[in-house]
């Protein structure tokens, strides 16, 4: 018999952390017809240029503190 959505749940809690993230970001992935070499080359593209903007001050970056309170906020914590 398989397994519940309970059970899987429950079987997740005795992974480790970082094996329970990829097993989410493959089940999304997997959903959604996964990652295609196309996808994977043009968000290397976005965030190699927002690196680039960042090191030369064309923008200036929200911190992390002040992103944190933001989204605390929005979701009511």
């Amino acid at each position: 018999m398989p397994m519940t959505i309970d059970e899987m749940v429950e079987e997740t809690r005795s992974l480790p952390q970082d094996a329970v993230e990829e097993l989410v970001d493959r089940i999304l992935l997997a959903s959604h017809g996964g990652e295609t070499t196309a996808h994977a080359e043009a968000w290397s593209s976005v965030v190699h240029q927002r690196i680039d903007d960042i090191r030369h001050n064309r923008v200036e970056g929200i911190p992390g503190e002040q992103t944190s309170a933001k989204i605390r906020k929005i979701v009511g914590r």
